[in-house]
């Protein structure tokens, strides 16, 4: 399969998911520091790294999930971030058979937060993206790492990340009829209710004040869910802080 990577020669299988306008590779500080604990297979999504490009064919959360699960080398361990935490909760739902533990990381289903202050002042940085859509590729991607990023300014950026964010904008835009609406159903009644593994949730404190709302309501739906802040830590704490994202993993798994 290609777009596919490895990290560790663990006893434990485990599948770690990126967030958009990165690649696997995203994981390989943390894959790397758990490597006696796990086997780690990082797939690319759909027109990210190495993978083919979304065709459209399905809605992307679904076309994600799809790889995903053809990477998946048996049951295990589940890890998702940002808007691989959204693709991660919608396999945890539909396959919990291929899940021993799950662990998201400020994943991205902001419907979850609908109705508090923190989705609002989303919905209002998302319509300035649109704005700055209007303007082209590249001014959208400027704005939206300003708030997603690892807090470097966009100039800081080498020209070839510049260029790669800015290419992927039209599939940050497709992920959010996944992050913003419900196509794999999670809402209803038993939805999450029903899923008996455990479940980290973490975030960061810098984080965009949504993720801690998006986090709190799955809390309250997830029977057997732990949360945990990363003090100083921002929205790509598995990229900036392998360190520590690798520590608390590293107490949940063997608890």
């Amino acid at each position: 399969m290609e777009g596919v990577h490895h990290f560790g020669q663990g006893p434990e299988t485990a599948l770690a998911l990126h967030c958009a306008l990165a690649s696997g590779m995203a994981w390989r500080g943390v894959g790397e520091r758990l490597g006696d604990l796990l086997t780690l297979t990082a797939p690319d999504h759909p027109g990210h790294g190495a993978a083919p490009d979304w065709d459209g064919a399905l809605e992307y959360g679904a076309a994600a999930l799809e790889r995903a699960l053809e990477a998946m080398d048996g049951p295990g361990v589940l890890i998702g971030h940002s808007f691989g935490g959204v693709v991660a909760l919608r396999l945890a739902a539909s396959r919990p058979d291929l899940v021993r533990r799950l662990v998201l990381i400020e994943p991205v289903w902001f419907r979850a937060a609908e109705g508090t202050e923190a989705f609002e002042r989303l919905r209002a940085d998302m319509a300035g993206l649109a704005a700055k859509l209007e303007e082209g590729p590249e001014a959208a991607a400027r704005y939206f790492t300003d708030i997603w990023g690892t807090g470097r300014p966009w100039e800081a950026l080498d020209a070839r990340t510049r260029a790669y964010t800015a290419d992927r904008m039209h599939l940050v835009i497709a992920a959010e009829t996944g992050n913003f609406g419900d196509p794999a159903g999670l809402t209803a009644p038993g939805g999450l209710e029903d899923l008996t593994m455990p479940v980290l949730l973490a975030a960061g404190s810098e984080s965009h004040p949504v993720q801690r709302a998006v986090n709190e309501a799955l809390a309250a739906r997830l029977p057997h869910a732990r949360q945990v802040i990363w003090d100083g830590a921002g929205h790509l704490a598995p990229i900036t802080k392998p360190d520590v994202v690798a520590a608390t993993l590293r107490e949940f798994l063997t608890d």
